[in-house]
C-alpha cells in the first residue's frame, strides 16, 4: 500500500463519493503491483473475465468473433485495456474506460506506441461521457461494480450508452464468496459470514478515511439490479475452476475452484 502503517480492515458503511475516492486512490498506488504480479496471466491483449481463465475467444459472451468487427465497444473498468486490445485485434472500435491514472499509463505502456485501435478514457462509470446509444456492446471484467455504492446508477449509465439490443456482460466475485473468508487454503472453505450482510468491506487509515472498499450484493440483488437498470438478463454464468490453472490468485485457488464458484458473469441485453 506504500503507507507507513497497515490499514485497518473493518465492515461499515461507504458512501458512492468515499468509494470513489478510495478506488481511484487504491488502483493509482497499486496499478505496478498488480500488473506485475498478474500481468503474464492476462496477457498483453487477451479477454479473461476472472481468475479461473475463462478466454472470451472461447466462451464467446460477447458474441461470435466474427461479428465483432466494426463494432463500437465500450469496456468499464479497464484496467490496462488487455480485453480491449484482444477486442480491436478482432477489428471491434474498443473504448477502454477506467478510473485510474496509473493504471491507463499502463495500457499506454502495452501499446508501446504502436497503431492501436482502443481509446483510452479516464472518468467515473456512474457518470459516463458518451452519447445516448452510442455503442453496439460493452463489458466489464471484474471492473468498477464491485467498488460502487451504487451500482444501478453505473448500470443504467451503461444502459443509456448502449443501443436497444445492445449487449452487456460483466464479471464480479461470486456474491457467495463474501460468507467465506478470503482464503486460498482449506481455511477458505468454511462459512465465517453471513451471506445476507451487505455491510462493505472496508480498509481504512488511522484518520478512518477509506483506502479500499468493496460492496456485497447477494445474487438476488444483482439480478434485481440488472433489471432495475433496463437490462433482460440473459444467462448467469459461472466459471468451472479449469484442471490447467494452478494459479492462486488473492482468495482464489484450485482447492476452493473446484469446490465453490468464484466468478459470477452477468449476460444481459438492453431492453428497447
Amino acid at each position: 500500500m506504500n503507507q507507513d502503517h497497515e490499514p485497518e480492515a473493518t465492515r461499515r458503511d461507504a458512501s458512492d463519493t468515499e468509494s470513489s475516492r478510495a478506488s481511484r486512490g487504491w488502483w493509482d498506488r497499486n496499478a505496478d503491483e498488480y500488473q506485475s504480479e498478474h500481468g503474464a496471466f492476462l496477457g498483453d491483449d487477451r479477454f479473461i473475465w476472472g481468475p479461473e481463465g475463462l478466454d472470451e475467444a472461447e466462451a464467446a459472451l460477447l458474441g461470435p468473433a466474427a461479428e465483432l468487427k466494426g463494432r463500437r465497444i465500450l469496456e468499464i473498468g479497464a484496467g490496462a485495456a488487455q480485453c480491449s486490445r484482444w477486442l480491436a485485434a478482432q477489428g471491434a472500435l474498443p473504448v477502454a474506460l477506467d478510473l485510474s491514472h496509473r493504471q491507463l499509463q499502463h495500457a499506454l505502456r502495452i501499446a508501446g506506441g504502436a497503431d492501436d485501435a482502443t481509446e483510452l478514457v479516464e472518468a467515473d462509470a456512474g457518470a459516463l461521457r458518451f452519447r445516448d446509444h452510442s455503442f453496439d456492446l460493452a463489458c466489464s471484467a471484474y471492473g468498477a461494480l464491485p467498488f460502487v455504492a451504487d451500482p444501478v446508477r453505473v448500470l443504467r449509465e451503461v444502459r443509456r450508452v448502449l443501443r436497444p439490443g445492445g449487449r452487456f456482460v460483466f464479471s464480479v466475485s461470486h456474491p457467495l464468496r463474501w460468507a467465506f473468508p478470503d482464503e486460498p487454503g482449506p481455511e477458505g472453505l468454511s462459512v465465517s459470514a453471513s451471506y445476507f450482510d451487505r455491510t462493505p468491506y472496508v480498509e481504512q487509515d488511522e484518520s478512518g478515511r477509506a483506502v479500499y472498499v468493496e460492496h456485497h450484493r447477494t445474487l438476488g440483488d444483482r439480478v434485481r439490479d440488472v433489471v432495475a437498470a433496463g437490462f433482460r438478463l440473459e444467462d448467469l454464468v459461472e466459471p468451472e475452476w479449469p484442471g490447467w490453472n494452478t494459479q492462486e490468485w488473492g482468495g482464489w485457488s484450485p482447492l476452493r475452484g473446484h469446490l465453490i464458484p468464484g466468478t459470477a458473469i452477468f449476460v444481459c441485453t438492453a431492453e428497447a
